[in-house]
């Protein structure tokens, strides 16, 4: 389960080297959003603050909302707001030193890999 987090780093690392914007926050949903450990080591990993919605399903929910908005359910997407909202918030408990070293050994073994 921490291969996720280790390449969320990969791809996040990849966004900011091209765009030159950290990253300060990550908003997560889906069902691994909700393992609280995932979560803290995403945080420790990439040394930013978690967000995780009260409803982690977010594709069901949207599928819900345009269902509901289709049959009048809803007025307008302004209806929505009360289902949304942040549950959980995970800040990093370990220093920045001490993410890089554990992700230079993550980088390390993606290396080996590739050797066979």
């Amino acid at each position: 389960m921490d291969s996720l987090a280790y390449q969320t780093r990969d791809v996040l690392d990849a966004m900011v080297e091209d765009c030159g914007v950290p990253i300060t926050k990550l908003k997560v949903d889906g069902g691994a959003s909700s393992n609280n450990y995932l979560m803290q080591f995403q945080s420790n990993l990439l040394q930013c603050e978690i967000e995780r919605p009260k409803i982690v399903e977010t594709t069901a929910l949207g599928a819900a909302h345009l269902a509901g908005l289709a049959v009048g359910y809803w007025k307008d997407t302004n209806d929505f707001g009360a289902l949304e909202g942040t549950a959980s918030k995970f800040d990093p408990e370990i220093s920045k030193e001490a993410a890089d070293k554990c992700y230079a050994k993550w980088q390390r073994a993606v290396a080996a890999t590739r050797e066979f």
